[in-house]
């Protein structure tokens, strides 16, 4: 049997099968990445396996970025959770959409497989209520679900798995902060593998500043815009997810690459403040957690901007925190260990691997393989 993962992310999109073999180990079979957009989902699905093997599929698993108040856990995709998915998508305008669009092309092509949702929030579930809620008043809160649900979880849960295995010797894990740096970017504060914060709130739009998404901002900012700009609630939307950001702040791209190359003051600007932000709170969470056995750097841009990581990072040594600026520059694109041997806690940069863990929390899935 095989199981199918499905990620799609703000600019990417991220496919791959697994062979379960006995005892429900997962054999890779095959991964697909490509730019959103740039492949239709039943042409890339159809494509993805020898047709031999696509008989062989008994669940795919889909990253859904939000999972409410409802959704903790991966479940099977039915018609009520398929309409909860699509409802919660304003709250994700970037991700929903395009996920729904590709379940409905993987329910097509594979019409006798599970179809199981796995949430990003779901690692954030139980964060304590002093970093769950907003200053905002309990009836309306209560009633409409107004909490900071936190996303990529899949992300940090990811890159905390894989620090448990490199130090099996740090009790329970230790306290570890996490970066997730790509198009969409936060920070995770975990304790002994329970969240207890994170950098992301309501939607994906809180916290660092991403690829064209702008982070935290004063809503006092966004009250004075609706009214002087007169911006509807549509426009007011687009503007902070679509055009803010990298983008927005160099005027130029959202691509990290190409902004650390460029000359003109809006590109150094726009690094600067996506590096600076996250600085903020990686302090703040070292607060938060009284200090951290380990940092790791993952994401697109954290696994290959050498740059990038040291700015954030850099100078910590009041924190007990000491960059090797050496090995930050040789690790591209690597699983590698950037802090010096006598830094007191340890940075590493791990490539995230979702799709191993959307197809472990499928199997796990009631249900899931029938």
């Amino acid at each position: 049997m095989i199981v199918v993962t499905i990620n799609a992310g703000s600019s990417s999109m991220r496919l791959a099968a697994y062979a379960i073999e006995q005892r429900g180990r997962l054999q890779p079979l095959v991964t697909r990445r490509f730019a959103r957009g740039e492949t239709p989902a039943a042409r890339a699905l159809a494509r993805l396996l020898p047709d031999a093997r696509h008989a062989a599929v008994a669940a795919v698993s889909h990253r859904i970025v939000h999972g409410g108040e409802r959704f903790t856990a991966a479940c099977r995709v039915d018609a009520r959770v398929e309409a909860e998915i699509r409802r919660l998508g304003a709250l994700a305008p970037l991700h929903h959409p395009v996920a729904l669009e590709w379940l409905r092309a993987a329910r097509a092509q594979w019409p006798h497989a599970s179809q199981i949702a796995v949430f990003d929030t779901a690692f954030f579930s139980t964060l304590p209520e002093v970093a769950r809620n907003y200053a905002l008043p309990r009836a309306l809160t209560r009633r409409y679900g107004l909490r900071r649900y936190g996303f990529h979880g899949l992300a940090h849960e990811a890159m905390w798995r894989h620090w448990r295995t490199l130090r099996p010797s740090v009790r329970g894990g230790g306290r570890v902060i996490s970066l997730q740096l790509g198009a969409g970017c936060s920070v995770a504060a975990i304790d002994r593998g329970r969240a207890v914060d994170t950098s992301m709130g309501y939607s994906p739009l809180e916290g660092l500043v991403m690829a064209t998404r702008s982070g935290d901002v004063d809503p006092g900012l966004l009250l004075h815009l609706q009214r002087r700009a007169r911006l509807s609630p549509a426009r007011l939307e687009r503007l902070l997810n679509a055009e803010s950001g990298l983008l927005g702040v160099s005027g130029a791209s959202a691509d990290m690459r190409l902004l650390l190359r460029a000359r003109k003051p809006a590109a150094r600007l726009a690094v600067d403040l996506y590096c600076y932000r996250a600085r903020k709170y990686v302090g703040s969470y070292l607060a938060a957690l009284g200090g951290a056995s380990a940092i790791l750097v993952g994401g697109g841009v954290g696994e290959h901007a050498a740059e990038v990581r040291e700015r954030i990072l850099d100078r910590f040594e009041w924190a007990g925190i000491v960059l090797d600026r050496g090995a930050n520059r040789r690790a591209v694109g690597t699983e590698a260990r950037i802090s010096r041997a006598a830094s007191a806690t340890e940075v590493w940069v791990i490539p995230v691997d979702e799709s191993r863990l959307l197809a472990e929390q499928a199997l796990q899935a009631k249900g899931a393989v029938r």
